[in-house]
């Protein structure tokens, strides 16, 4: 018979040995961390949650890929578990990589405590004789030189630390400045990796984790992507899907999944919610719309290859700018009244003479056979340090622009009549390569402190500018300035 003092050291042992396999990884969570993680893709181009925990822990032990980075975001629902995931991630770091140094950084403190929470109980389960002093409020440090610490989410909290894991919860929130100076604090050694984790649902189709997505597919970093479906309980075959209030959305799905998430509460969240939150927040679908400008606009119906037409008028719609975009949109217009945009120009810091020879080089006709110029009208305004105007300017080198004063919110509506008419139909097209303009319609949102107006951030506005004074000085009522120099 073992003492109990041989069968605490059998059982620390065990603790200490490290999971060669995804199976074997699987059974260490549940016996020592008391952790049931679905390991099932329920929905095409989804992946399980121990998909991520095992990139998350095997990445420091890969033969092959050596030098890549352990970078990935994690995309997931609400109640998903990506929180308590990543914690246990961290302990895994911590035991298993001797020296791994990981930081906590979330979207707010409350939100970094919650992960470090979940740590403190994990170690609180047995782990404590791995410690090389008692844990603290917001550090531990473990007796192979590992450690984890909270981050406050500040600029002098961030900069100036060399670390190997940084794991950034409720990314979604993270401010702007502090994620740009979170980019450089990590570091690879002999002890592990360089990881920045990026854990959230996507909130926003203008926020963070919707443009570090995108960044990532670009880059081929891994995107763990997974839903209510990858995390909820299995159905019984006792309750019918005719009468389940999922039934649209499940099709089934929940008879073959392996989760945790009550369905009962899934409903109750489902009824409390908008579609559009549930969809985004639940179902991972995509950012919620309930804040964007133009919620009609669609990718899949308004973006379509058009090119140059030299039966159709053709039409020109500038924005200024130097540190903010100057945009040029190149558009036509068919007897059906349909708006094709074929083209557009967006550039930084540049000098009008710049934007007029890009200008007249990539309109496809000559400038007599072009039915108009239109553009923002503050661009006739005199320039205090030049002693003239961008439109006198862009006139000087055979552009002509008119322009009349307008509400934004009159542009507005003009923009989303074309995209989803009284009717029904669209009669806005745009081309593939228009990819600032087709980002700016999806992203142009209004303030989440709320107001009429929407948000002036100096991205996405510009291209919509441009497109708004199309619309007004073609469709529009009143005046149209024409200058003449």
């Amino acid at each position: 018979m073992f003492s109990q003092a041989a069968a605490i050291s059998v059982c620390r042992r065990l603790r200490g040995y490290r999971p060669a396999t995804k199976k074997e990884l699987s059974d260490y969570l549940k016996v020592f961390l008391k952790l049931s993680v679905p390991d099932k893709n329920i929905c095409p181009g989804h992946c399980s949650p121990m998909d991520y925990l095992w990139h998350a822990f095997s990445c420091d032990f890969e033969k092959e890929g050596a030098g890549r980075s352990g970078d990935c975001i994690v995309w997931a629902c609400r109640g998903g578990g990506k929180t308590k995931l990543a914690a246990a991630a961290t302990l895994l770091d911590s035991i298993f990589k001797a020296g791994c140094q990981t930081r906590i950084l979330a979207g707010s403190m409350e939100q970094a405590g919650r992960m470090y929470k979940y740590l403190r109980q994990f170690i609180a389960g047995g782990f404590d004789s791995f410690l090389t002093e008692p844990i603290r409020k917001s550090r531990c440090v473990f007796s192979n030189g590992s450690d984890v610490e909270t981050l406050a989410q500040s600029d002098k909290s961030v900069r100036g630390r060399h670390i190997h894991k940084l794991r950034c919860d409720e990314a979604e929130l993270l401010d702007a400045d502090v994620f740009a100076a979170a980019q450089f604090v990590t570091r690879s050694d002999d002890c592990a990796r360089s990881a920045m984790e990026l854990l959230s649902t996507v909130h926003r189709p203008w926020g963070l984790m919707q443009k570090q997505i995108a960044l990532a597919e670009k880059n081929d970093m891994p995107v763990f992507r997974w839903c209510l479906w990858e995390v909820i309980e299995k159905c019984p075959q006792e309750r019918s899907c005719s009468r389940c209030p999922l039934n649209s959305d499940c099709q089934g799905k929940a008879r073959n999944a392996a989760g945790y998430l009550h369905i009962d509460d899934v409903i109750a969240q489902m009824r409390r919610a908008s579609r559009a939150g549930f969809a985004g927040e639940m179902l991972c679908l995509g950012a919620s719309l309930e804040n964007a400008v133009f919620a009609e606009f669609d990718s899949a119906v308004h973006v379509a290859k058009v090119s140059y037409d030299p039966n159709l008028p053709l039409y020109r719609a500038i924005d200024f700018g130097f540190v903010n975009p100057f945009v040029c949109l190149w558009i036509q217009t068919t007897a059906e009244g349909v708006v094709r945009i074929i083209d557009e120009y967006i550039r930084t810091r540049a000098t009008v003479a710049e934007h007029a020879g890009q200008i007249l080089s990539r309109t496809p006709c000559v400038e007599a056979a072009l039915a108009g110029t239109f553009c923002d009208p503050a661009g006739a305004g005199r320039n205090d340090v030049t002693g003239t105007s961008a439109v006198r300017e862009l006139s000087v080198m055979g552009i002509k622009c008119r322009y009349r004063p307008s509400a934004i919110l009159e542009g507005i509506e003009l923009i989303r009549a074309a995209l989803a008419a009284g009717d029904g139909k669209s009669r806005l097209v745009i081309d593939p390569k228009c990819s600032h303009l087709i980002q700016a319609l999806s992203c142009y949102h209004y303030p989440d402190s709320g107001g009429e107006l929407p948000e002036k951030d100096g991205v996405y506005d510009h291209p919509i500018d441009a497109l708004r004074y199309f619309f007004i000085n073609r469709t529009g009522k009143g005046k149209t300035i024409i200058r003449r120099f």
